[in-house]
């Protein structure tokens, strides 16, 4: 299956078989990201995380009492 990177518009291959051609294919909204980006974002995230400016926003759970 050929595949194109979100981030870089690279165009690679990979096997039908594996779960992420499956999802692709299921799923025309889930896109599909290559290594190389997908470490680079990892990388920077890490990195403005440890500045202690970066904010992750979670929605908050609230708890039922029964």
């Amino acid at each position: 299956m050929r595949v194109q990177c979100v981030m870089c518009d690279k165009i690679e291959t990979i096997e039908d078989e594996t779960l992420v051609a499956k999802r692709l294919r299921n799923r025309p909204i889930h896109t599909y990201m290559c290594n190389e980006c997908s470490e680079r974002i990892e990388k920077r995230t890490k990195e403005r995380i440890a500045t202690g400016n970066f904010k992750l926003y979670e929605s908050k759970k609230t708890e039922e009492d029964w």
